[in-house]
């Protein structure tokens, strides 16, 4: 039997929670996505209340965000009444000392266990933790954070990794741009697909970044510390993913042993050659993925995978997903473009 949807009574409270020094992207970022949900909502007709969006801190008055932006609250935390359905709490610079806030920190844990849903932009999942709200669940944050929470938090299960995290109705986020992939899978989740795909297009993002997704491209993520022979090949495999990238290709290219060569990666990167050239070709089949016309067989060529189901293989074990379903979350924003 098809599941039917439960059109609320009226609008779906989402509190957004702030306060000094935090990151203004981490706030106004979701908070633009509710807001165009809403707007998709009204001039499609639908039959949906959509969100009433507040922003809440533990004082009055204008808050200074980490680059400057002030911003004003709808209401202090005291003033909040009624049930709130997704409790929402940001991050940055100031989190440390909002989460010696005894205040903030017992409101946050009272009722957040009242909503429906909870969760955190960023390093906001250090207030989370701090008001024992996430204990044994998996968590995501901003990758120059996870160390450090972990550390604080040993209860928690900390991936560095990931954009977002469900765990039940607890979801987490990497930092900055990644709370937009969370608004926008909350979107899906109550509104549906289409609502989210035409909040995505308004504000020029990808519709479902897959929350399983890294934080980085495998360039990125090997930072500045390798050696610009470990650079050079990264690289070189970057723009030809189809090329024979194996270790002894790779090692003659750099003029070394095959060993040699993964003692180099292994320093430099804490990976494999292979686990690094794996990741790349992912990447390369991501971007092929989205374009018109091209088969699985031919992306999986031109990608460096050999077969479709090499590269099926190789998705399902690091993103999570398939390659028919990577395209069909993200052609439909290529499609529409």
């Amino acid at each position: 039997m098809a599941r039917q949807t439960v059109v609320p009574h009226g609008p779906l409270a989402v509190v957004l929670v702030a306060f000094p020094g935090g990151s203004g992207l981490d706030l106004t970022g979701p908070h633009e996505v509710f807001a165009r949900a809403n707007r998709s909502v009204a001039e499609s007709g639908r039959r949906h209340p959509g969100y009433a969006i507040r922003v809440v801190a533990s004082a009055p008055g204008p808050l200074e965000a980490s680059s400057g932006l002030r911003v004003l609250p709808d209401a202090t935390i005291d003033q909040v009444r009624g049930p709130i359905d997704t409790l929402l709490v940001t991050g940055g610079r100031g989190v440390h000392r909002a989460c010696e806030d005894a205040a903030l920190v017992a409101w946050i844990g009272r009722r957040a266990r009242q909503a429906r849903r909870y969760g955190s932009v960023c390093t906001g999942a250090f207030l989370l933790a701090r008001a024992g709200l996430l204990d044994g669940r998996r968590v995501a944050t901003h990758w120059s954070g996870a160390a450090d929470l972990a550390a604080r938090f040993p209860r928690l299960r900390v991936e560095p990794d990931p954009i977002y995290i469900r765990d039940g109705n607890v979801f987490t986020s990497a930092g900055v741009t990644a709370g937009i992939d969370l608004a926008l899978a909350l979107v899906e989740e109550d509104l549906g697909a289409e609502v989210a795909l035409a909040v995505a297009r308004a504000l020029v993002v990808y519709l479902r970044r897959p929350g399983g997704q890294s934080q980085f491209s495998a360039p990125l993520r090997l930072g500045s510390a390798p050696a610009p022979a470990v650079r050079d090949l990264v690289s070189f495999a970057v723009e030809h993913p189809a090329a024979d990238l194996s270790v002894p290709a790779l090692a003659h290219r750099l003029g070394v042993s095959p060993r040699h060569l993964s003692r180099l990666f292994r320093r430099d990167t804490g990976q494999s050659p292979a686990e690094v050239i794996e990741k790349i070709r992912i990447e390369a089949a991501q971007r092929a993925l989205t374009a018109r016309g091209a088969g699985l067989e031919a992306v999986a060529a031109e990608a460096g995978f050999g077969s479709a189901e090499v590269m099926r293989r190789a998705f399902v074990r690091l993103l999570g997903t398939t390659p028919s379903d990577y395209r069909a979350r993200f052609g439909e924003l290529e499609a529409a473009s």
